[in-house]
């Protein structure tokens, strides 16, 4: 019952919303308007919300607007919509495999009108697939969502990082790391298994019937060469030391990334900073490519903002090729845009091309589906975890997969 009343409730909201997006954006009249915006913090620090805002201010006169921004990233806007969608923002930044979960509630209004055909006209279909769920549109996409590998280069050159074997077989002082495994919750875990050619619901993610396969013998070699790589004393682990601690004494070789940590590293490192697609590895014999996840960041709408036709027209305006420009200026985030992506001074920057690379050349699309999210994450993030600890050993491996594989496709 509440998934229809929540289906119902987006559909009776989307209707008005397409229904009023014309060319203009909305059929409100003006006035005095309230919009609260979410987006993380490099977006405030570097200034680009407040110029965004300050510029929809000034193209919309029609509107006296008060302006709430607050700090909420990303990775964390589903939780925070979701605990009180009434009084979320009325634009929010997302990370795209959240969208299931916001549909499934009500919380993110779909796109109609003008804002539906620029998403469509100005941005790739395999981006734009990222905020669409049954062929309808429910955000803007401003940014790639993926991972790549950064490297310092005293310690690394470009004929060590093409393969995991050789980061791991460099020779190194004794305080130093030639890898740094973070599991990112299951998100660069995922790299592993996928690279291999295991999959979860299928090739696209969707399946259902074709349920997991990670307990096959090639998942299983995957999972015991993790537990040698984990355990190996030139690996460091997430959570038990920090990227930032290590590179600022020039003590970690390779570790993967995406470009909103770029300033940070570049700051630590400068031109010692090297950037690569993520490397090959070899599990059973075989050489693979690992493959990273592939998502969008994107824009969207609260289903229940009482200023639609505002909100709409200002997600519109930041998630617009001149904004995607802006932004990419501001914070290295390397625009979603087809034109703002062709751009001379993107296709000049090593950052942009790097990530081009990895997302035409080594990435997997993300699931995106209510099952795969509201599980993988947990029981995926805890299989490193529990190596590490020494819970997972490769005597207990196999079972430890058939596991994993009943709680992702139990009933």
């Amino acid at each position: 019952m509440k998934k229809l009343y929540a289906a119902l409730l987006t559909t009776a909201l989307a209707a008005s919303v397409l229904a009023g997006c014309g060319k203009d954006g909305g059929s409100q009249s003006g006035g005095a308007v309230s919009l609260k915006v979410w987006c993380p913090q490099n977006q405030i620090d570097t200034g680009a919300m407040k110029q965004m805002q300050d510029a929809f201010a000034e193209a919309h006169p029609e509107y006296q607007i008060t302006w709430t921004t607050e700090v909420v990233g990303e990775d964390k806007c589903q939780d925070e919509v979701l605990k009180d969608v009434g009084n979320a923002a009325d634009v929010f930044l997302f990370a795209s495999d959240q969208l299931p979960q916001l549909v499934d509630a009500g919380a993110i209004a779909q796109l109609g009108g003008d804002t539906e055909a620029m998403v469509k006209n100005d941005i790739a279909e395999a981006v734009v697939d990222t905020v669409t769920q049954d062929g309808k549109i429910y955000g803007i996409p401003f940014t790639h969502n993926t991972f790549f590998m950064y490297y310092d280069k005293t310690l690394l050159d470009e004929s060590d990082i093409t393969s995991l074997e050789k980061i791991m077989a460099k020779e190194t002082a004794d305080n130093v790391y030639n890898y740094y495994f973070e599991s990112a919750g299951g998100w660069k875990l995922g790299c592993y298994y996928y690279g291999a050619g295991c999959s979860i619901f299928g090739p696209e993610g969707s399946d259902l019937s074709a349920g997991v396969d990670w307990n096959n013998a090639t998942g299983l070699a995957v999972t015991n060469y993790l537990i040698d790589l984990i355990n190996n004393p030139k690996c460091a682990f997430d959570g038990e030391i920090t990227v930032t601690e290590l590179i600022e004494g020039h003590r970690l070789g390779a570790w993967f990334g995406g470009t909103w940590e770029y300033e940070n590293f570049h700051s630590i490192l400068g031109d010692d900073l090297g950037m690569a697609v993520i490397p090959t590895f070899n599990p059973d014999g075989n050489d693979y490519q690992l493959l990273s996840f592939y998502g969008s960041k994107a824009i969207g709408v609260n289903a229940q903002s009482k200023n639609m036709a505002a909100a709409v027209q200002f997600a519109a305006f930041i998630g617009n090729e001149e904004n995607q420009v802006l932004r990419y200026e501001l914070s290295q985030q390397v625009p979603a845009n087809k034109a703002a992506g062709a751009s001379e001074k993107v296709l000049a920057d090593p950052l942009a091309a790097v990530l081009v690379e990895q997302s035409n050349n080594a990435s997997v699309a993300q699931p995106s589906n209510s099952v795969f999210s509201s599980r993988y994450w947990s029981y995926a993030g805890a299989i490193p975890t529990e190596i590490r600890s020494g819970e997972i050993t490769k005597d207990n491996a196999q079972a430890k997969l058939d596991a994993f594989v009943q709680a992702m496709t139990a009933e």
